[in-house]
């Protein structure tokens, strides 16, 4: 992606709290992306949680990257990770990766931000980025993303659960594209009155000071992480932040778990 596309990005980000890159997922992969979904929904038996943040009439498939290697493609997407890394910054994490599959019949998600368990003062820097891949389109009636522009500056963070009813807008776009969002946004899963399923993947950064929501290092088999192009490795946390978080005995993950050779030094030693 342009540099000048990058930071108009950026800019959206930084002013309302998201923005949308259209139509930048190759149609190819959107329809490897849709297959794997549904025959891993009916070999495994996935049904919907539940429960009202995950949904009654919504599947979700977690651990995506342990599944199967056509998601491999999606944390490093050449048009969503500079926006990420832009962010936060090139040391960030895969938090999780996994697909939201809104059935016709469900009710709206309550509205939270995805840094709110973290619960530290706010408004501050960003400590999450997360993106949501359209696999179908998104529009208001079958549950496209609700946001509320803005609210990542709020000084306070959504009151979950109450059933307060927040005003808020839905992000709608066509198959194809990418929502990203700091994670302070206040959004939540829209409704959807529509006779047909919305199908997205929840690709979710955090800083690399932050902990994973699905840990990464023991969810993936090693012998599939090995197999990973390197940037994805590091996104996994099989490297380290700025050469000293995450290190094991003064070397990275990776050359001690995955045998890899590299001159890493630490930040005392460089």
């Amino acid at each position: 992606m342009a540099k000048e596309k990058i930071a108009k990005h950026l800019a959206e980000i930084e002013d309302q709290g998201y923005t949308v890159l259209e139509n930048v997922i190759d149609p190819a992969l959107a329809d490897s992306l849709n297959a794997s979904l549904l025959r891993m929904e009916k070999d495994e038996n996935i049904v919907p949680a539940c429960n009202d943040f995950e949904g009654h009439t919504t599947v979700r498939i977690y651990n995506l990257l342990a599944r199967d290697r056509v998601f491999e493609k999606v944390p490093t997407y050449p048009a969503l990770l500079p926006v990420v890394d832009g962010v936060l910054n090139e040391g960030c994490l895969i938090s999780s990766i996994s697909s939201i599959s809104i059935d016709p019949g469900e009710k709206a998600q309550p509205i939270h931000s995805d840094d709110q368990v973290i619960a530290l003062p706010r408004p501050h820097p960003a400590l999450v980025c997360n993106s949501m891949w359209a696999l179908t389109d998104f529009t208001e009636e079958n549950g496209a993303t609700r946001i509320i522009p803005g609210s990542h500056k709020y000084d306070h963070y959504p009151e979950y659960g109450t059933g307060i009813e927040y005003e808020s807008i839905p992000a709608e776009m066509p198959k194809g594209s990418i929502l990203v969002w700091n994670g302070s946004l206040w959004h939540g899963g829209g409704a959807n009155r529509s006779k047909e399923r919305r199908v997205g993947i929840a690709m979710n950064y955090c800083a690399g000071f932050i902990r994973q929501q699905e840990n990464q290092q023991l969810g993936i088999p090693l012998d599939r992480v090995k197999e990973f192009e390197p940037r994805l490795q590091e996104l996994c946390g099989f490297g380290t932040y700025f050469n000293l978080i995450g290190h094991i005995d003064k070397h990275t993950p990776a050359q001690l778990l995955l045998d890899q050779k590299s001159d890493f030094k630490s930040i005392w030693d460089a």
